[in-house]
């Protein structure tokens, strides 16, 4: 299956995943062949799981804080921060032109 232009930056705004180079389509395009052996497995009958452990019994234990109170020493770890917030790398990654994209869809 193909990488259409459509799908890729539908990925990429999805995921915050840039595919601009032909290695990183040649891997999205390996992930997906391998995602789609998925459709040959019958699952006719077959209930959805909630999870895969959903035949146990779960069990939870008591949330006892034993240690805490230590906010400048993790604040010390931080690359930047703003007051008493780690500041956190922009989550947009600069997206390629469409005409760019349709150039490396074509190498693949």
């Amino acid at each position: 299956r193909k990488v259409t232009v459509e799908v890729l930056d539908h990925l990429e705004r999805l995921a915050l995943v840039d595919f601009r180079d032909s290695e990183g389509i040649e891997r999205l395009q390996k992930a997906i062949q391998f995602a789609d052996q998925l459709h040959e497995v019958n699952t006719d009958g077959v209930e959805p799981m909630d999870s895969v452990l959903e035949d146990r019994c779960l069990y939870l234990r008591e949330d006892d804080v034993t240690e805490g109170n230590c906010t400048k020493e993790l604040l010390k770890n931080a690359r930047e921060k703003v007051e008493e917030y780690f500041v956190a790398p922009p989550g947009n990654i600069p997206l390629p032109k469409l005409e760019e994209r349709e150039t490396f869809l074509q190498g693949s």
